[in-house]
């Protein structure tokens, strides 16, 4: 089969494409054939040494993919996962609980755009936010991948959401959206004027929390759920207990616990998608054996909403 793979960890240039052997399902695996992967930062993370990969080189990339199962009970069914590594490739060996079965009226294309990010987001805004209707939000990034469907769900549950972007195209987006008010990411100046106004701060950046604490209300709560930006700063926790404040962590994986848990979320996802209270907007696709582009762009910034990669 054909992969996207690397032998060493370091920059996009360390990425390879080539022949590798076909997987051999495990006992209680499916083996998927990839319609579309998805690219999130944790892949990155993952080619630079900072996140463990278990197996041993070459490591093959990827965790979140759309695709048709060739094996087993499912097998010719159109499918969702996005917690199997290996992605990155044209076959993948995925343990049959982490298997989404998808909707006879849902494409492989938005099931991948939806994904990973999509599950985030309704973890963030279900299990950790649990924000009320007409409370006040911020979300930094709010045109990112798990933005700007974070805002959407926000939104639909009569949450009223702000948030910041990196470009003046990218906060136009977030608008369109209805976002409330949209605030520049590479500039602080703004921060001052905005200090204890939202009940609740989603931040992915991670970098950026002490501002977020900043710009809580007493009793706000930080919800942290990345470090695009960087490792957070040092925290001052007596200031914190002064102001009531709090940061929310939480892994999704805790959640995602059985495949009729994994259903049950991604059909609470697609029901905001079918009513129409979120939009996607189209994700830009990669052949895989681009790769390296398709890392580059999420890197730089540049990108708006999902990078996916087709074998």
């Amino acid at each position: 089969m054909k992969a996207l793979y690397f032998d060493e960890f370091g920059s996009s240039d360390v990425m390879h494409y080539g022949n590798l052997p076909d997987p051999v399902p495990a006992v209680g695996e499916t083996l998927v054939r990839v319609s579309y992967a998805g690219l999130n930062f944790a892949d990155i993370y993952r080619r630079r040494g900072k996140y463990h990969l278990a197996d041993n080189p070459p490591h093959v990339n990827g965790y979140e993919a759309s695709g048709t199962t060739e094996t087993g009970a499912l097998a010719g069914c159109p499918v969702l996962f996005v917690d199997a590594p290996r992605a990155n490739a044209e076959l993948v060996a995925v343990p049959e609980h982490k298997l989404i079965p998808l909707p006879a009226d849902l494409d492989t294309k938005i099931a991948a755009t939806i994904g990973l990010q999509g599950l985030t987001a309704d973890f963030l805004a279900h299990d950790l936010g649990r924000n009320q209707p007409g409370d006040t939000v911020f979300v930094t990034g709010v045109t990112g991948g798990v933005g700007q469907l974070l805002a959407q769900i926000l939104m639909a549950d009569g949450v009223i959401v702000c948030g910041s972007a990196s470009t003046s195209e990218k906060a136009r987006t977030a608008v369109d959206l209805g976002v409330c008010e949209v605030f520049p990411s590479r500039e602080r100046s703004w921060i001052g004027t905005q200090e204890s106004r939202f009940d609740t701060v989603y931040d992915g950046l991670g970098a950026t929390l002490n501002d977020s604490l900043a710009l809580l209300k007493n009793r706000g709560s930080v919800v942290l759920f990345g470090f695009a930006a960087g490792d957070p700063p040092p925290v001052d926790f007596s200031t914190m207990i002064g102001h009531s404040k709090n940061i929310l962590t939480g892994d999704l994986w805790d959640f995602l616990t059985t495949q009729q848990e994994r259903k049950r979320r991604f059909d609470r996802l697609t029901d905001y998608l079918r009513s129409g209270r979120i939009r996607i907007a189209s994700p830009t696709v990669f052949p895989l054996s681009e790769g390296k582009s398709a890392h580059d762009m999420l890197e730089s910034g540049s990108s708006t909403g999902k990078i996916l990669l087709k074998p």
